[in-house]
């Protein structure tokens, strides 16, 4: 790997590290109702569209309210993007006049974008139309992303308050969200990247000349060809923003469309991992305890760290069938990846965008060595608590805080405490339910997907390889990331519904247990700091929660690791 690309992967964790604390401050700011100066013209629009849902700001609601809210919530937003997809043929602004999409694949791309997975079994500019990209799938990115924030802001508010069973108002959480914060940054991103040569129109393409054209044969070589556009520059700013993740392109933030220059590259990278770091430091603010936001961070931040320097260790090096070929690849594993951004970018967003729930990608993951494409399957499979989607890997992050003090009182003999509240029998439960779900959701479909013959003639690779393509899939849609191995052809009837079913799971059953715990510690008292307390922002907490995180993964996955990418690296290496 070159000296300017361990340049710019320093550069870009240096800039991540210090955008989070300004942007923490300012959204701890806003979810207080404290909104700051710059963003108080906003407060008459917040008004407006609060009195025209009939929501009232002050009224406040305990979990089991808030958690309907965001049901309901859901639920419509899937009808109608569903409804909108299967009638996409007789809507407007379709200029290429695109079919209606199919029920199966409709209902597996609207649970994705509802979910906040975003996974894409479709090629986004030969299915979609711009109403669809527009308005359903882009409006799902705001809508689904702030849901996401909200229900985090409602679990910091069980920890900071106190004897009582509000944990605050949905309808305001995800208008602040939206309006405070993901309006603004997107509106921004998106300026940068017109300016930096990303696409944004409603024309349906553009036809120009061949640089080189090539006869097919038996047929003469056309004249022209035509290039889609589409209003692209919006959506891939909320997609990264938002840790969503659907491209515009079947080849995502590959195409130059999306990612035209290194300064895009940098920015959309950056994009996907700002605001959940910054939640980090909303939490320690909003919990009036800075250091615990700092933990939480560093200890998300080493694990992070510690993936890319096994993938860029892993896709750095040539591949061993090259060398039996006598072939020299000084630039490392380039197999799938854009020469504009090389080993170290590639290798860097496809750690970020798995870390952080986001799914977009720059390069093609199924073409990575088995321990280069290993580093960002894992980081899913942790439960995407490694920074996490906006909220989502937040309040997911805190669960396992919750069990690893639980773990910690089991070993000194006291009752676990975290933030000055108890941790009983109830949370325990609810956290369990949180952890055990995605795995649930991985495992099972996985062994359910291998055992349909339709779905193993899909594979485009043999065992173990083809194995580590399903398993990847699953541990994509089980814990709401998004990103696939480009091999894998999932859009069948059977995968559409398994992995719509794993997206809905995954989702819903972590973010409900999270309100559930919110609402039992926002009942409870403040219990003083003892001798015996645990100190939760030091560095010894720091790696016991890392290890907790670590041992749960590979408790679970690595037998199923041996069956894919492990024995993938072995017979590669008795291969070389």
């Amino acid at each position: 790997m070159s000296s300017s690309a361990v340049i710019q992967i320093l550069l870009y964790l240096a800039a991540l590290l210090l955008g989070a604390k300004p942007l923490g401050w300012y959204m701890a700011e806003i979810y207080e109702g404290r909104t700051p100066g710059p963003a108080r013209w906003l407060r008459p629009l917040e008004s407006g569209i609060l009195r025209l849902c009939g929501v009232r700001a002050a009224p406040q609601t305990g979990w089991k309210r808030y958690a309907t809210n965001m049901l309901v919530f859901h639920a419509v937003g899937f009808v109608l993007l569903y409804g909108m997809l299967r009638g996409q043929a007789w809507l407007p602004f379709n200029p290429a006049r695109l079919r209606a999409v199919s029920s199966d694949l409709s209902f597996n791309t609207a649970v994705s974008f509802v979910t906040n997975t975003n996974w894409q079994s479709y090629g986004g500019e030969s299915t979609m139309s711009h109403l669809s990209q527009m308005v359903g799938l882009t409006a799902q990115n705001f809508l689904s992303a702030a849901a996401g924030m909200a229900m985090l802001v409602a679990l910091i508010r069980g920890f900071a308050r106190r004897q009582t069973a509000d944990i605050g108002n949905f309808w305001v959480d995800l208008t602040r969200s939206t309006l405070y914060i993901l309006l603004p940054l997107c509106c921004a991103l998106a300026l940068l990247l017109v300016a930096q040569g990303t696409v944004q129109t409603l024309q349906a393409g553009e036809s120009v000349p061949w640089l080189q054209p090539t006869a097919v044969q038996g047929a003469e070589a056309a004249p022209r060809q035509t290039l889609a556009l589409g209003p692209v520059a919006s959506q891939v700013a909320i997609k990264q923003l938002g840790t969503n993740g659907g491209g515009y392109f079947n080849v995502n933030s590959s195409h130059p469309f999306e990612n035209p220059t290194p300064f895009a590259n940098f920015l959309e990278c950056l994009a996907i991992l700002l605001i959940p770091a910054a939640l980090c430091c909303t939490f320690g603010r909003m919990v009036q305890d800075a250091r615990q936001g700092w933990a939480l961070l560093v200890a998300m931040t080493i694990v992070l760290v510690a993936a890319l320097a096994i993938g860029l260790w892993a896709e750095s090096a040539s591949r061993p069938e090259l060398a039996t070929l006598g072939v020299v690849a000084d630039g490392g594993n380039m197999e799938g990846k854009e020469a504009r951004f090389g080993v170290g970018n590639s290798v860097l967003w496809s750690v970020a965008t798995t870390a952080a729930s986001n799914g977009s990608v720059n390069s093609m993951h199924d073409s990575y060595t088995p321990l280069g494409g290993l580093a960002p399957m894992v980081l899913m499979q942790l439960g995407e608590v490694i920074f996490g989607g906006v909220g989502s890997g937040l309040y997911g992050m805190l669960i396992f805080a919750i069990v690893t003090v639980f773990i910690a009182g089991l070993m000194v003999g006291r009752t676990p405490e975290y933030l000055g509240k108890k941790i009983e029998a109830f949370e325990m439960k609810m956290a369990s339910i949180a952890v055990l779900v995605p795995c649930l959701c991985v495992l099972v479909g996985s062994a359910v997907a291998v055992m349909l013959p339709g779905i193993r003639a899909s594979l485009t690779n043999p065992l173990p390889h083809g194995f580590s393509q399903v398993l990847y899939a699953f541990s994509s849609a089980g814990n709401n990331n998004g990103s696939a191995f480009a091999g894998f052809g999932a859009n069948t009837p059977p995968l559409n519904l398994l992995l719509g079913l794993a997206m809905l799971l995954a989702r819903f059953w972590v973010a409900i247990p999270a309100l559930a715990i919110a609402g039992s510690l926002a009942a409870k008292k403040q219990v003083p700091v003892s001798v015996g307390t645990l100190p939760t922002h030091t560095p010894l907490f720091v790696l016991l929660l890392i290890g907790v995180v670590l041992i749960v993964g590979a408790l679970t996955f690595v037998p199923a690791l041996a069956l894919g990418p492990i024995a993938e690296q072995v017979e590669l290496a008795g291969r070389g």
